[in-house]
């Protein structure tokens, strides 16, 4: 299994990272995974202008990834249970994570994808966001493979 997550993010903060970085240690036990952080130069420039440029910025972004099994994070998206969300690991295919920019996804963006989750209804910074993910792909993981980690 492939476990793909793209995020829209310029900086790094070291100590967030160093905890996403432990995460995809253990995740590797399971499954082969990847963090994917895209920022150019069209993006920048589109979160300077606006929401909507923001949104269709991230969508040219992430389009091409749009592979496998798509899941996008957002804040209108249903809520799961870590045994619900462990159910997106039953296929044997690649499963993409998608976390939105400042400014969240485009509704068309959305439509292109399998799944849209909310992690919580507390509002996260992006960074958090990505750890918590992570945390849940690990508990997810553990789950399907009935690994004590999660009680």
């Amino acid at each position: 299994m492939n476990v793909k997550v793209f995020t829209i993010e310029k900086s790094s903060d070291k100590a967030l990272d160093a905890i996403a970085c432990e995460y995809t240690k253990m995740i590797s036990r399971f499954a082969k995974v990847e963090e994917i952080k895209i920022f150019n130069k069209q993006i920048a420039t589109a979160q300077m202008i606006g929401e909507k440029e923001a949104k269709i910025s991230y969508t040219k972004a992430y389009e091409s990834h749009l592979k496998g099994y798509n899941v996008a994070l957002d804040v209108e998206g249903e809520q799961l249970s870590s045994e619900q969300f462990s159910s997106l690991f039953d296929q044997d295919v690649t499963i993409n994570f998608f976390i939105g920019g400042a400014f969240g996804f485009e509704d068309a963006f959305l439509g292109k994808t399998q799944k849209i989750i909310s992690l919580s209804r507390l509002t996260y910074a992006h960074k958090i966001a990505k750890v918590v993910l992570f945390e849940q792909i690990y508990r997810g993981l553990c789950i399907k493979n009935n690994h004590p980690y999660h009680k």
